[in-house]
Protein backbone atom coordinates (compact mmCIF):
# COMPACT_ATOMS: atom_id res chain seq x y z
CA UNK A 1 0.00 0.00 0.00
CA UNK A 2 1.51 3.34 -0.69
CA UNK A 3 1.38 5.45 2.21
CA UNK A 4 -1.13 7.56 2.84
CA UNK A 5 -0.85 11.33 3.56
CA UNK A 6 -2.96 13.81 5.71
CA UNK A 7 -5.90 14.67 5.04
CA UNK A 8 -9.55 16.69 5.60
CA UNK A 9 -12.05 15.21 7.49
CA UNK A 10 -14.39 17.57 5.11
CA UNK A 11 -15.75 16.92 1.81
CA UNK A 12 -17.55 19.39 -0.71
CA UNK A 13 -21.52 19.43 0.62
CA UNK A 14 -22.34 18.02 -2.96
CA UNK A 15 -20.62 14.56 -2.33
CA UNK A 16 -21.91 14.05 1.52
CA UNK A 17 -24.13 10.55 2.30
CA UNK A 18 -22.89 11.28 5.59
CA UNK A 19 -22.53 14.71 7.49
CA UNK A 20 -21.53 14.74 11.61
CA UNK A 21 -20.98 17.91 13.50
CA UNK A 22 -20.14 18.69 17.13
CA UNK A 23 -21.09 14.63 18.34
CA UNK A 24 -20.72 14.97 21.88
CA UNK A 25 -22.05 11.32 24.10
CA UNK A 26 -21.44 10.85 27.41
CA UNK A 27 -22.31 7.84 29.79
CA UNK A 28 -23.35 7.70 33.38
CA UNK A 29 -24.05 10.64 35.42
CA UNK A 30 -22.50 12.81 37.93
CA UNK A 31 -18.72 11.29 39.52
CA UNK A 32 -19.20 8.71 37.84
CA UNK A 33 -20.15 10.16 34.25
CA UNK A 34 -17.41 9.04 31.34
CA UNK A 35 -17.37 11.31 28.28
CA UNK A 36 -16.82 9.59 25.38
CA UNK A 37 -17.46 11.43 22.57
CA UNK A 38 -16.16 15.02 22.72
CA UNK A 39 -17.01 16.72 19.29
CA UNK A 40 -16.47 15.02 16.37
CA UNK A 41 -16.88 16.15 12.99
CA UNK A 42 -16.63 13.52 10.05
CA UNK A 43 -18.04 13.44 6.78
CA UNK A 44 -18.57 10.50 4.51
CA UNK A 45 -18.52 11.04 0.97
CA UNK A 46 -20.79 9.04 -1.57
CA UNK A 47 -18.89 5.79 -3.07
CA UNK A 48 -16.37 6.45 -0.10
CA UNK A 49 -15.12 3.40 2.04
CA UNK A 50 -13.91 5.51 5.31
CA UNK A 51 -12.19 3.32 8.71
CA UNK A 52 -12.51 4.40 12.17
CA UNK A 53 -8.81 3.32 13.72
CA UNK A 54 -7.78 3.66 17.26
CA UNK A 55 -7.22 2.48 20.43
CA UNK A 56 -10.17 0.61 22.72
CA UNK A 57 -12.27 3.52 24.32
CA UNK A 58 -10.99 5.67 21.54
CA UNK A 59 -14.88 6.34 20.51
CA UNK A 60 -15.28 4.57 17.23
CA UNK A 61 -18.19 2.42 18.26
CA UNK A 62 -19.94 5.01 20.01
CA UNK A 63 -19.32 6.96 16.93
CA UNK A 64 -20.71 4.58 14.94
CA UNK A 65 -23.66 3.98 16.97
CA UNK A 66 -24.88 7.41 16.47
CA UNK A 67 -24.19 7.88 12.93
CA UNK A 68 -26.73 5.01 12.35
CA UNK A 69 -28.98 6.57 15.49
CA UNK A 70 -29.22 3.65 17.66
CA UNK A 71 -27.48 5.89 20.36
CA UNK A 72 -28.29 9.47 20.80
CA UNK A 73 -25.54 11.98 21.03
CA UNK A 74 -25.98 14.37 23.83
CA UNK A 75 -25.20 17.09 21.32
CA UNK A 76 -24.26 17.88 17.82
CA UNK A 77 -26.01 16.65 14.42
CA UNK A 78 -26.22 13.58 12.03
CA UNK A 79 -27.12 13.92 9.00
CA UNK A 80 -27.32 10.71 5.92
CA UNK A 81 -28.61 11.09 2.68
CA UNK A 82 -29.62 14.86 3.52
CA UNK A 83 -31.96 12.96 6.44
CA UNK A 84 -31.20 14.75 10.12
CA UNK A 85 -31.36 11.56 12.20
CA UNK A 86 -31.91 13.23 15.43
CA UNK A 87 -35.20 14.78 14.51
CA UNK A 88 -36.85 11.03 13.56
CA UNK A 89 -38.97 9.83 15.66
CA UNK A 90 -37.77 6.52 17.46
CA UNK A 91 -40.10 4.65 14.24
CA UNK A 92 -38.79 7.17 11.42
CA UNK A 93 -35.29 5.77 12.81
CA UNK A 94 -36.42 2.14 12.90
CA UNK A 95 -37.64 2.81 9.21
CA UNK A 96 -34.94 5.11 8.17
CA UNK A 97 -32.31 2.31 8.79
CA UNK A 98 -34.67 -0.81 7.30
CA UNK A 99 -34.33 1.18 4.12
CA UNK A 100 -31.10 2.60 3.80
CA UNK A 101 -28.34 1.14 6.30
CA UNK A 102 -26.75 -1.92 6.66
CA UNK A 103 -24.99 -2.95 9.60
CA UNK A 104 -22.17 -5.78 10.94
CA UNK A 105 -21.79 -6.25 14.43
CA UNK A 106 -19.36 -7.40 16.45
CA UNK A 107 -22.16 -9.55 18.21
CA UNK A 108 -23.40 -11.68 15.30
CA UNK A 109 -27.03 -11.67 16.60
CA UNK A 110 -27.84 -15.09 13.80
CA UNK A 111 -31.16 -16.25 14.71
CA UNK A 112 -31.30 -19.59 16.31
CA UNK A 113 -33.59 -21.46 14.91
CA UNK A 114 -32.80 -19.94 11.31
CA UNK A 115 -30.57 -21.07 8.59
CA UNK A 116 -27.24 -19.31 7.50
CA UNK A 117 -29.45 -18.37 4.44
CA UNK A 118 -32.70 -17.61 6.14
CA UNK A 119 -30.58 -15.73 8.74
CA UNK A 120 -28.70 -13.60 5.64
CA UNK A 121 -32.12 -12.81 4.00
CA UNK A 122 -33.82 -11.22 7.52
CA UNK A 123 -33.47 -7.80 5.82
CA UNK A 124 -35.38 -8.83 2.65
CA UNK A 125 -37.83 -9.99 5.03
CA UNK A 126 -38.35 -7.26 6.28
CA UNK A 127 -38.76 -5.16 3.49
CA UNK A 128 -41.14 -7.54 2.29
CA UNK A 129 -39.61 -9.39 -0.31
CA UNK A 130 -41.47 -13.09 -0.96
CA UNK A 131 -39.51 -15.54 0.95
CA UNK A 132 -38.26 -17.77 -2.07
CA UNK A 133 -36.63 -14.56 -3.68
CA UNK A 134 -35.48 -13.45 -0.65
CA UNK A 135 -33.88 -16.44 0.36
CA UNK A 136 -32.25 -16.83 -3.64
CA UNK A 137 -31.08 -13.65 -3.11
CA UNK A 138 -29.30 -14.55 0.05
CA UNK A 139 -27.64 -17.77 -1.25
CA UNK A 140 -26.08 -15.78 -3.63
CA UNK A 141 -24.35 -13.41 -1.87
CA UNK A 142 -23.25 -16.68 0.98
CA UNK A 143 -21.68 -18.35 -2.02
CA UNK A 144 -19.25 -15.27 -2.77
CA UNK A 145 -18.23 -15.50 0.41
CA UNK A 146 -17.33 -19.81 0.20
CA UNK A 147 -20.29 -20.63 2.05
CA UNK A 148 -22.22 -22.50 -0.37
CA UNK A 149 -22.01 -25.96 1.31
CA UNK A 150 -23.46 -24.55 4.50
CA UNK A 151 -26.70 -22.69 2.95
CA UNK A 152 -28.90 -24.67 4.94
CA UNK A 153 -26.78 -25.36 8.36
CA UNK A 154 -28.07 -23.55 11.76
CA UNK A 155 -25.92 -21.29 13.73
CA UNK A 156 -25.09 -23.84 15.98
CA UNK A 157 -23.32 -26.05 13.33
CA UNK A 158 -21.51 -22.48 11.88
CA UNK A 159 -17.80 -21.79 13.18
CA UNK A 160 -16.94 -18.46 14.16
CA UNK A 161 -15.34 -17.27 11.16
CA UNK A 162 -18.69 -18.82 9.22
CA UNK A 163 -21.34 -17.08 11.51
CA UNK A 164 -19.58 -13.67 10.99
CA UNK A 165 -19.85 -14.37 6.86
CA UNK A 166 -23.40 -15.01 7.54
CA UNK A 167 -23.55 -11.41 9.72
CA UNK A 168 -21.97 -9.82 7.39
CA UNK A 169 -24.00 -11.54 3.60
CA UNK A 170 -27.07 -10.06 6.21
CA UNK A 171 -25.48 -6.83 5.96
CA UNK A 172 -25.01 -6.90 2.02
CA UNK A 173 -28.07 -8.66 0.71
CA UNK A 174 -30.62 -5.68 0.67
CA UNK A 175 -27.83 -2.88 -1.02
CA UNK A 176 -27.64 -1.04 1.57
CA UNK A 177 -26.43 2.93 0.52
CA UNK A 178 -24.41 3.09 3.88
CA UNK A 179 -22.81 0.14 5.68
CA UNK A 180 -21.65 0.32 8.70
CA UNK A 181 -19.69 -2.29 10.41
CA UNK A 182 -17.47 -3.41 13.55
CA UNK A 183 -14.63 -5.09 13.09
CA UNK A 184 -16.07 -7.20 10.51
CA UNK A 185 -12.37 -9.19 9.54
CA UNK A 186 -12.06 -9.78 13.57
CA UNK A 187 -13.35 -13.39 13.43
CA UNK A 188 -11.96 -14.70 9.67
CA UNK A 189 -8.52 -15.85 8.33
CA UNK A 190 -6.58 -13.32 5.76
CA UNK A 191 -8.20 -14.78 3.16
CA UNK A 192 -11.35 -14.68 3.64
CA UNK A 193 -11.05 -11.48 5.37
CA UNK A 194 -9.38 -9.85 2.30
CA UNK A 195 -12.35 -11.35 0.23
CA UNK A 196 -14.87 -10.11 2.40
CA UNK A 197 -13.23 -6.46 2.44
CA UNK A 198 -13.38 -6.29 -1.31
CA UNK A 199 -17.32 -7.08 -1.12
CA UNK A 200 -17.99 -4.26 1.45
CA UNK A 201 -15.39 -2.35 -1.08
CA UNK A 202 -17.48 -3.08 -3.98
CA UNK A 203 -20.57 -1.99 -2.23
CA UNK A 204 -18.96 1.52 -0.98
CA UNK A 205 -17.80 2.32 -4.22
CA UNK A 206 -20.94 2.65 -5.50
CA UNK A 207 -21.71 6.28 -6.33
CA UNK A 208 -24.32 6.56 -4.34
CA UNK A 209 -23.45 4.05 -1.44
CA UNK A 210 -20.70 4.47 1.01
CA UNK A 211 -19.18 1.93 3.77
CA UNK A 212 -17.33 2.99 7.23
CA UNK A 213 -15.57 0.36 9.09
CA UNK A 214 -14.37 0.51 12.53
CA UNK A 215 -11.56 -2.06 12.80
CA UNK A 216 -8.28 -2.88 14.13
CA UNK A 217 -6.81 -5.06 11.67
CA UNK A 218 -4.22 -3.39 9.54
CA UNK A 219 -4.44 -5.73 7.11
CA UNK A 220 -7.48 -3.94 5.58
CA UNK A 221 -5.93 -0.40 5.90
CA UNK A 222 -5.28 -0.56 2.14
CA UNK A 223 -9.02 -0.47 1.53
CA UNK A 224 -9.46 2.15 3.38
CA UNK A 225 -10.24 5.89 0.81
CA UNK A 226 -9.63 7.85 3.90
CA UNK A 227 -8.59 6.47 7.61
CA UNK A 228 -9.77 8.22 10.27
CA UNK A 229 -7.56 7.94 13.74
CA UNK A 230 -9.78 8.46 16.86
CA UNK A 231 -8.08 9.38 20.35
CA UNK A 232 -9.92 9.65 23.93
CA UNK A 233 -13.49 11.34 22.16
CA UNK A 234 -11.51 12.92 19.28
CA UNK A 235 -10.84 12.86 15.59
CA UNK A 236 -6.88 12.88 15.86
CA UNK A 237 -5.65 12.59 12.10
CA UNK A 238 -7.18 11.92 9.02
CA UNK A 239 -5.05 9.90 6.25
CA UNK A 240 -5.65 9.83 3.02
CA UNK A 241 -4.57 7.68 0.20
CA UNK A 242 -2.11 9.38 -2.19
CA UNK A 243 -3.51 8.02 -5.20
CA UNK A 244 -6.57 10.02 -4.42
CA UNK A 245 -4.25 13.37 -4.32
CA UNK A 246 -2.69 12.97 -7.63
Amino acid sequence: MTPPHVGSTHQEPASWLVRARGITKAFGEGDTKIPVLKGVDIDVASGEVLLLVGPSGSGKTTLLSVIAGILESDEGDVQILGESIQELSASGKTNFRRDHLGFIFQQFNLLPTLTAAENAAVPLFIQGVPKLEAIARAEEVLRTMGMGERLKSLPTKLSGGEQQRVAIARALVGEPQLLLCDEPTASLDGETGHRVVEQLCAVGKHPDRAVIIVTHDSRIFEFGDRIVHMEDGRVDQIQQREADLL
